[in-house]
């Protein structure tokens, strides 16, 4: 087990290089801090001589710390809540590129991780790398049976050093959240093990192989989107095969009109795909950013990159759908309800109180276009209401608002007069008719009591009273027994301990809440 000292160390220089950046200044003003955080963080800026004016440097700062801070920046910046509009707004540029590995290093790993010599592989590959990011860089390459594919290899060591990061984001969040209040409602413990399950994923590559796979096959009927093949055969947990896609990326706009591409029906395909994936499906492409989408000749939408996968329940899908569909149209009541029966909002609070708070929020947007919208007030308006309504953070969904807003981003691009709630609301629509309806609702029916019928009722009856459903929100996974260090008592002053722990805590606080108002 790694040391508290060691962790704290880790933490001090993530600090520093976060205050040079001004990254801090916001927790200084920020009144949901704890006024010892804001001390300390007063205390970073001046050590590092750092003014309180300027810019403020989110992305650069995450950057200089590492890859596995780069991936967890990326994640912070769908969470406004957690790091502020603006650190969010910065963190959206966040470009997940380092230089790359040097090509003998490639070889040697592929060699390795396959036992066998290249040339027995591949027949072909480009030294120099499509593209290099913090987990893995890909190649392009012609294998020995003459087919065109990207190589995507594993950065050497990057396992080890993302389990060493996360082990003291880990540490920190633990910290964070024993400090109560604002902090305990967001739930950064479970924030990190929800970014630890990612991780993990990214970085075994037959699991992002088998998540392609598994894409492509949901997705076989849905025209005008596809998923490049996979090849098994030269496909490892450190190398993966993938055909090579030759398209143009999607942020391309110029070069997709030059093309004679219609690009308002390219943006609804985007959009309606998503929602095929997260409402029908429950199983989604959830890093759908303008480098990972290509669109062909035809018009097809390609999509590549599949190490991160969101997965949602059906019953979270329904009232998802649901709340959607009742934004769009309007009936705030029902969304409302929707909240309290997946206990999202404590059941002490009103239900017609809470439906007023969101048609403030929601009627602002209704009917106009995207590029008329003012996205900060939106989200400035259901961070309040979150507030207001005691509700928890639901890490089961940060996945696929962090891909919402990318789809709405990239179809904004191609189409910035697109109405997104125009464009849901006939899907969504359709797809409540169909889950929701009569047919749907007799065929669940019976499929629930022809199930009850092979049990024992009284016992269900009693298992049900003790275990009541937990509404939208899977349970939460077990987190790790840290112990705090404020807690220990060994060979330092108690004193001693909270003045470490609060250093600690407020380096990772400064990740969590860094702008958080200011």
């Amino acid at each position: 087990m790694t040391s508290s000292v060691t962790h704290l160390s880790r933490l001090a220089r993530w600090g520093v290089t976060l205050a040079r950046r001004r990254a801090l200044v916001g927790i200084e003003n920020d009144s949901n801090a704890p006024a010892g955080l804001r001390r300390l963080v007063r205390l970073a800026r001046l050590v590092t001589l750092t003014g309180k004016n300027g810019p403020r440097d989110y992305a650069g700062a995450f950057r200089a710390i590492g890859p596995a801070a780069i991936k967890l920046g990326q994640s912070l910046a769908t969470r406004p809540d957690l790091v502020g509009e603006e650190a969010a707004n910065n963190l959206l540029s966040l470009q997940d590129s380092l230089p790359p590995v040097p090509f003998a290093e490639i070889k040697a790993a592929i060699e390795s991780s396959f036992g066998q010599p290249l040339d027995k592989l591949f027949s072909e590959i480009d030294p120099v790398p499509v593209g290099a990011a913090s987990i893995a860089q890909v190649h392009k390459g012609v294998t020995t049976d003459g087919r065109k594919v990207a190589i995507k290899v594993l950065r050497p060591g990057i396992r080890e050093k993302f389990a060493r990061d996360i082990a003291t984001y880990e540490w920190a969040a633990a910290h964070v959240e024993a400090m109560g209040g604002e902090a305990s409602r967001l739930r950064p413990r479970l924030t990190i093990a929800n970014f630890k399950r990612w991780s993990n994923s990214e970085l075994d590559l037959r699991r992002e192989a088998a998540s392609a796979s598994e894409l492509a096959q949901e997705m076989a009927g849905v025209g005008g989107y596809r998923i490049p093949d996979i090849d098994w055969d030269r496909t490892n947990g450190r190398v993966m095969t993938i055909e090579w896609i030759d398209g143009v990326k999607i942020s391309r706009v110029e070069e997709l009109r030059a093309r004679g591409h219609d690009l308002d029906a390219i943006s609804q395909k985007l959009v309606i795909s998503f929602l095929t994936q997260a409402i029908s499906l429950g199983f989604f492409h959830a890093d759908m950013h303008q480098g990972n989408l290509f669109v062909e000749d035809d018009g097809t939408i390609v999509a590549i990159d599949f190490g991160i996968m969101g997965r949602i329940d059906r019953r979270a899908r329904q009232w998802l759908a649901e709340i959607l569909y009742g934004l769009t149209t309007g009936n705030y009541r029902r969304v409302a309800e929707i909240h309290f029966e997946a206990q999202y909002v404590p059941s002490y609070h009103s239900v017609g109180e809470f439906a007023t708070a969101l048609r403030a929020v929601g009627e602002p947007m209704r009917g106009k276009p995207v590029k008329e919208l003012s996205v900060g007030q939106m989200l400035d308006g259901l961070f309040a209401i979150t507030r207001d309504f005691d509700m928890q953070t639901q890490p089961h969904l940060l996945l696929l608002q962090k891909t919402m807003v990318m789809v709405e981003g990239i179809a904004t691009q191609l189409n910035p007069d697109i109405n997104m709630w125009d464009t849901a609301a006939p899907y969504v629509r359709s797809w409540l008719r169909d889950e929701l309806g009569p047919e749907a609702a007799l065929a669940d029916r019976l499929k629930q009591d022809t199930e009850t019928l092979l049990r024992l009722p009284g016992l269900i009856r009693r298992v049900e009273e003790m275990f009541p459903p937990k509404g939208g929100a899977p349970e939460a996974p077990p987190l790790p027994d840290i112990p705090l260090i404020t807690d220990q008592r060994q060979g330092v002053s108690l004193i001693g301990y909270i003045a470490a722990g609060l250093t600690g805590a407020g380096a990772m606080w400064a990740l969590f809440a860094s702008g958080l108002v200011g």
